[in-house]
């Protein structure tokens, strides 16, 4: 595998110094990009997302087709609490949307499942049989002492007994803190949640005309992942198929990497089913469907790309 990537890089290079960049669009006929397209996307992704933002790189490493200040989009940083196996596992077929389902689209899906419900938090919540609510309560609701621990009324003190100052004691812990009081301390570090942590960044292909997803991970303790670990954090049908394990165009070390070769197939497909549902698509909206469309390679690492305006034009 390694040998293969190694010659299939050697060629990729090769092709890209005799190939000349794009100069007309072919978002909508084949979902692809132009270097400058790339760029109007970015830039609308960097003005809707404050997550993400523009990197310049080393200079000895940047490409004269995009702005010096331009070279890469990157976001730090995100928080991945849970192994994409275990979300897989608890996804209900019948909650699925599935946009490209066959073969022919290089089994690309979306995974936008059903989880288990979590019955816990449900059953930890207090009954509306524990509130006394009736027309002869005054006070409105008050609460039945059965269920919060407190006692009967008998058992409650008069406040006439305390008119007297020389009831009062200072010093009895009971007057001075009541069980019913909640003391706020400083938490400990075993109960801050430590969780493991990407940063995503995202390269124009010149040889694929398509973005390019990198990622970096970092265990609880910000050590490096190696790539085994980071495969736990992919879909797994994919983690074995098209993510590889390469240089970076732009940042030091070995990085995994969504391989690009099928990105332009599937945004048409994406493209397609919105325009075919009267949806004019823009194109500085596309990192956008890109990145939902990487979501189900990557489902639980949770990067931002939501946003509140529609993804294109509707037309009439």
């Amino acid at each position: 595998m390694a040998l293969k990537q190694k010659i299939y890089g050697s060629y990729k290079s090769a092709a890209e110094l005799l190939m000349g960049v794009r100069t007309n669009s072919a978002f909508k006929e084949k979902g692809l990009l132009s270097n400058t397209e790339f760029v109007t996307a970015g830039d609308n992704l960097v003005a809707k997302c404050p997550t993400w933002s523009w990197e310049a790189g080393e200079p000895s490493n940047r490409k004269s087709y995009l702005p010096a200040d331009k070279q890469f989009l990157i976001t730090r940083n995100v928080p991945c609490l849970r192994r994409a196996i275990s979300v897989e596992e608890e996804y209900e077929a019948a909650g699925g949307e599935v946009l490209l389902d066959n073969d022919d689209n290089g089994g690309w899906v979306a995974t936008h499942g059903k989880p288990k419900e979590n019955k816990q938090e449900e059953e930890n919540l207090p009954s509306m049989d524990a509130l006394d609510i009736s027309k002869g309560n005054k006070g409105g609701i008050k609460s039945i002492p059965s269920y919060f621990g407190g006692e009967e009324d008998d058992d409650i003190p008069d406040m006439e007994d305390f008119e007297d100052s020389d009831n009062l004691v200072e010093s009895d812990p009971a007057t001075l803190q009541p069980p019913y009081f909640v003391v706020a301390h400083e938490p400990d570090d075993d109960n801050i949640l430590r969780t493991r942590t990407y940063d995503i960044s995202i390269t124009y292909d010149k040889y694929h005309q398509t973005p390019r997803v990198w990622l970096t991970g970092y265990d609880e303790s910000r050590s490096l992942l190696n790539s085994d670990l980071v495969l736990e954090d992919v879909s797994q049908d994919h983690a074995r198929k098209t993510v590889t394990i390469e240089d970076h165009p732009h940042l030091p070390g070995k990085h995994a990497s969504i391989h690009p070769c099928r990105h332009g197939a599937v945004m048409k497909e994406i493209l397609d089913v919105l325009m075919s549902r009267g949806v004019e698509p823009e194109v500085d909206k596309y990192l956008f469907l890109f990145l939902k469309f990487m979501a189900s390679v990557i489902p639980t690492i949770e990067y931002d790309y939501t946003m509140d305006f529609d993804l294109g034009s509707t037309s009439h």
